[in-house]
């Protein structure tokens, strides 16, 4: 493991009543109700949050691999996620697909800067060899 060398920042949040409760960040900006997926209730739930973080931060990471080989991104740049709640053999886990999308940039750079963006965003180096991911240029 890569020894730290600074933090640059930590994300803070209070939940209570897991699924079906409620989360707030320390300081305040995030503030949501917790619901079951496919639940009636209002809220949002884990692999949603999840994947809104991941396809956020992976925008970032295609934007770092963007500028190494000084290409420039198209605004409409996007990334459709999906999380998979599973159970199987008694555990849960889950998968994901990032869905990327570059109108205005050939296939191959496209493919080439969704591989550099896997190999350093953070999300996809924690979920590295622990779910299985698919990351589809599209």
């Amino acid at each position: 493991m890569t020894e730290i060398e600074k933090v640059l920042y930590t994300g803070k949040t209070h939940t209570t009543g897991g699924r079906e409760g409620a989360s707030r960040s320390s300081d305040g900006r995030l503030d949501i109700k917790l619901s079951s997926p496919g639940s009636s209730k209002p809220g949002t739930n884990p692999e949603q949050l999840f994947a809104a973080g991941w396809s956020a931060c992976f925008i970032g990471a295609i934007g770092l691999a963007a500028s190494e080989r000084k290409i420039t991104l198209p605004t409409d740049l996007a990334v459709d996620a999906e999380v998979d709640l599973r159970h199987g053999a008694g555990a849960y886990s889950l998968q994901a697909r990032l869905n990327v999308s570059m109108p205005g940039i050939d296939r191959d750079t496209a493919q080439a800067l969704v591989e550099r963006a896997h190999q350093t965003c953070p999300y996809s180096k924690a979920t590295r060899a622990n779910i299985e991911v698919a990351i589809n240029v599209v």
